[in-house]
């Protein structure tokens, strides 16, 4: 988990360099994909509705949050209140870091003379991309932790938080309020913040049992 957490920031420092600095094939590719989704989008009325639904409903943000929210309170009903602590802390921390970056880089997003979406503040990353990859991430930890072993269910319920940050990421940019790049940052930043709280609850454990064990002997 060290090396995912050390790889996918890594990335994500680099996507964040070539954004503000503007590499050329980065903005030139995503460009291309923008405008191929937005002409499709403009000639499927109905099915941009279907995608503005998932996107404002289903996999909004704070529908994410609300999820980790119920998770959380679960956890302390359960009297786990480090792993809820932690939980809470890695939503908080990629919230601000979300925050934070598109204040600090301001990139603009898409501009279209017919949009068929609109959103505000600045467009890198996704927070949306974000949101989803840090809540997935956050459940199915602490659902691993607790459930996975015994647990049929848990093939089914990967795949719906796989669909749902890969089709979050999906409805930003064919509703034309993001550049791929933006959905692309929002899924390393989200990864590298829930990799990083897993890794630091470990030491944490690791650390309180050592004390533990040195104080009984």
């Amino acid at each position: 988990m060290r090396i995912s957490a050390v790889v996918s920031g890594a990335l994500a420092v680099v996507l964040l360099v070539l954004v503000a600095v503007g590499w050329a094939p980065l903005l030139a590719f995503d460009r291309d994909v923008a405008d191929a989704l937005h002409r499709d989008a403009v000639a499927e009325p109905g099915f941009v509705r279907l995608n503005r639904i998932l996107t404002d409903w289903v996999w909004d943000p704070w529908t994410m949050r609300a999820l980790t929210a119920v998770a959380v309170l679960v956890l302390l009903r359960r009297g786990e209140r480090r792993l809820a602590l932690w939980v809470t802390a890695a939503t908080v921390l990629a919230w601000g870091v979300q925050q934070g970056l598109k204040a600090a880089v301001g990139r603009p997003r898409p501009s279209w003379p017919d949009p068929v979406d609109s959103a505000p503040y600045s467009a890198f990353p996704s927070g949306h991309a974000m949101a989803a990859t840090v809540a997935c991430g956050l459940l199915l930890w602490v659902l691993a932790l607790h459930w996975r072993p015994n647990w049929s269910g848990w093939g089914t319920l990967s795949g719906l938080a796989l669909v749902s940050v890969v089709g979050v990421g999906w409805t930003r940019v064919y509703l034309g309020v993001h550049w791929p790049s933006d959905v692309l940052g929002g899924w390393l930043l989200g990864w590298c913040c829930v990799a990083v709280a897993i890794v630091t609850y470990r030491h944490s454990v690791a650390r309180t049992h050592r004390g533990t064990l040195g104080g009984t002997r």
